[in-house]
């Protein structure tokens, strides 16, 4: 069994991962990778990488669906059997609590989504003719 060698070609995907998750550029990290809330620049302002072929599709809301469903399913349990609060009670605090953790969530899901693509060479971020 042989190991395999990181070339110099490698990108770093636990950085880009990062970066994209805290909303930079995967290539540099000072260019924002977010125009908006949920669209993503076409290019970095910064270092000009181009990000208009990614792919991230319904991959962030998905990751969304299961942190949240995870994180908010057994709070919901222990509040309900810990403190027993009239239903409409619980079904309001843990509505918006889902609400704001899915809202918080879902951009930097697509900026993490983004930063694997990129770092990974998917979709066309492997093509450096651009």
């Amino acid at each position: 069994m042989t190991a395999i060698s990181a070339t110099a070609e490698d990108r770093p995907l636990g950085r880009a991962m990062r970066r994209g998750f805290f909303g930079r550029c995967p290539a540099c990290g000072r260019g924002r990778l977010m125009q908006g809330y949920l669209r993503v620049r076409d290019r970095c302002p910064e270092c000009g990488a181009v990000y208009s072929h990614h792919r991230a599709d319904d991959g962030p809301a998905y990751l969304t669906i299961l942190i949240v469903g995870h994180l908010m399913a057994p709070l919901i349990m222990w509040a309900f059997v810990k403190y027993r609060p009239d239903p409409v009670t619980l079904a309001t605090v843990f509505a918006v609590g889902c609400i704001a953790l899915s809202l918080a969530l879902l951009p930097r899901l697509k900026g993490m989504i983004v930063g694997i693509q990129w770092a990974k060479r998917m979709h066309g971020f492997g093509d450096d003719t651009e």
